[in-house]
């Protein structure tokens, strides 16, 4: 396992590994200036751990949290859809869930860390993947799907024990809002939690500041500021 990094004043990253679904996975790790603080699960895009989602995470660590980002394509990243496609669709929701697994037990495992349970933060594929892992992980106690790509059918939400801040785009196309309504009824019904699902006047990847084409800065920061006071409320 990789020396972890030490406090510094500032946040402080480095790449780690961590024994996850019976191999050696690798992330990315960002500590807050004081050293310690909660634990947040950072899920990559569907390109994979970009310098976008490495900048999340040292984000949330200026914020006072011990962020891991997973890599889950295994040190791969896309560089155009068709690809980013490929690779998304090379990743079983299985795998990639028992991996995320294996990232909360390495992340509760630090002594860094001051929580008992983990927050999860993630985007496009990412966002679908906070969805699945919160309902599989009762661990996951806070999660934020930014316009989460759901693959396939919904989990069974009955082990959920997350509340869940999502954040969407009104103009994204690919996940129409009667998506989230079925998305909001059926957490409701299996776990008898209210999913607090947020729309912004933005397209999908609104948030990414790294795609001119679609970033949307005030969508974006409305998001952040909600999405920092709500990890702060429920991961203290």
């Amino acid at each position: 396992m990789s020396e972890k990094p030490k406090s510094t004043g500032a946040p402080t990253h480095q790449n780690v590994t961590f024994p996850s679904a019976g191999a050696t996975a690798h992330g990315y790790l960002a500590l807050p200036p004081a050293g310690r603080g909660p634990g947040v699960i950072v899920i990559q895009e569907w390109w994979g751990l970009t310098d976008h989602i490495a900048d999340v995470a040292d984000r949330l660590a200026q914020e006072g949290f011990v962020a891991l980002a997973p890599d889950l394509y295994g040190g791969n990243v896309a560089h155009e859809s068709d690809e980013a496609l490929r690779m998304m669709l090379a990743l079983p929701v299985a795998s990639g869930v028992e991996l995320l697994s294996g990232a909360v037990d390495y992340l509760l495992g630090l002594p860094e860390v001051t929580s008992e349970t983990v927050g999860s933060v993630g985007f496009c594929m990412g966002g679908g993947f906070v969805i699945y892992q919160a309902a599989a992980d009762p661990r996951v106690t806070a999660a934020v799907p930014f316009y989460g790509v759901i693959q396939g059918d919904l989990p069974d939400f009955s082990h959920l024990k997350a509340q869940v801040q999502g954040h969407y785009g009104e103009l994204d196309t690919t996940i129409p809002v009667q998506k989230l309504e079925e998305l909001s009824e059926a957490i409701q019904r299996d776990s008898g939690i209210t999913a607090d699902l947020r729309l912004y006047p933005a397209q999908h990847a609104f948030f990414n500041d790294g795609r001119t084409e679609v970033h949307d800065p005030e969508s974006a920061a409305q998001a952040w500021q909600s999405t920092l006071a709500f990890l702060h409320e429920q991961l203290g």
